[in-house]
């Protein structure tokens, strides 16, 4: 009975780094389901991972790339279940020529997401983090900061996310404006916002934070070229929303007052963005790209991604499969 067990047993490759990392234990759960996780290199590198795709049924990818070529290298998988939201890294139609349906885990982490934007927020309105680093080299002045409640708050991208922020945002009292083409104006404000147009929001709001999916630039030298003056960005979301290049000229000119972003163009091999430049220190918060990793979150995503990898090779319908995919 043991030999035939491990017959049966499937194959999940997991290239998420923080899959399994948090208070529940979803390799044992794949076990439990007569399933075996196996690791792999969460940069998606083909090289690496070609052997371990050869013999998975199942993969749950991290934020690397999923390309036609990843898939021929799987020729058992079953289903590609995205351990996140974003699925722009993902070729879909590739996967849907393939008949691998894709799966991701929508509002997973958005608790989470909508915390660290709100961090970031406070963070630089009162200038947090460089008054830490003064502090430590026994520069004791004072840089006078802003209040957040008495900001005109502009929300770009109003799904989960910016939903959530707009909630966390009541108790400071400031001035909430959303722009989001999805939604219509009575739904805006039935979520405590203001409806507006993204030029206008950028026109008006102090504090301009980013929950629009990826694959689109919102802020460039033209929009930049009519921000309010002074304004402070917030980026949780993707890179390619802001033009770096753009944003530092206006941080540089005083245009934009700071920028906080939880992401940079090229993430972990982002150290030639021009934000990262030493003039700009004092202005620009960065985080690398630590907005979901709370352990709630990770056990969301988990639960979600492994559910649905689960289900389809048990010859179910996953529940949370992505428009487009198989």
């Amino acid at each position: 009975m043991v030999r035939g067990r491990r017959a049966l047993m499937g194959v999940i490759l997991a290239t998420s780094r923080s899959f399994s990392d948090g208070d529940i234990d979803f390799v044992a759960r794949a076990a439990a389901a007569g399933h075996e996780i196996v690791r792999g290199p969460a940069h998606h590198d083909l090289g690496e991972l070609a052997p371990l795709l050869a013999n998975a049924d199942a993969w749950i990818a991290g934020t690397g790339p999923v390309t036609a070529a990843h898939l021929d290298a799987g020729p058992r998988l079953k289903i590609v279940a995205r351990y996140g939201v974003g699925t722009e890294a993902v070729d879909l139609d590739a996967a849907a020529a393939r008949g691998i349906p894709v799966t991701n885990t929508p509002g997973a982490n958005a608790n989470a997401v909508a915390d660290h934007a709100v961090g970031l927020m406070l963070a630089a309105l009162r200038l947090i983090p460089d008054g830490d680093r003064r502090v430590r080299q026994g520069d004791w002045s004072v840089r006078r900061g802003r209040e957040l409640g008495a900001a005109t708050v502009g929300i770009v991208g109003f799904g989960r996310i910016g939903q959530g922020v707009a909630g966390r945002l009541t108790g400071f009292g400031p001035r909430i404006l959303a722009a989001d083409p999805f939604l219509d104006a009575g739904r805006v404000r039935d979520l405590g916002a203001e409806p507006t147009g993204l030029d206008e929001l950028f026109r008006t709001a102090d504090l301009i934070t980013l929950h629009a999916p990826g694959g689109q630039r919102l802020i460039d030298a033209q929009r930049l070229a009519g921000i309010r003056p002074g304004a402070v960005i917030v980026n949780t979301a993707r890179p390619d929303l802001v033009d770096e290049s753009a944003l530092a000229a206006a941080l540089r000119d005083g245009r934009v007052s700071g920028y906080a972003a939880d992401t940079l163009d090229g993430d972990t091999a982002a150290s030639s963005s021009a934000l990262l430049a030493d003039d700009l220190a004092d202005r620009v918060i960065v985080t690398p790209h630590l907005g979901a990793q709370t352990t709630q979150a990770v056990d969301n995503m988990g639960s979600m991604s492994l559910d649905d990898a689960l289900a389809v090779l048990a010859g179910r319908t996953p529940a949370h499969p992505v428009k487009g995919s198989s």
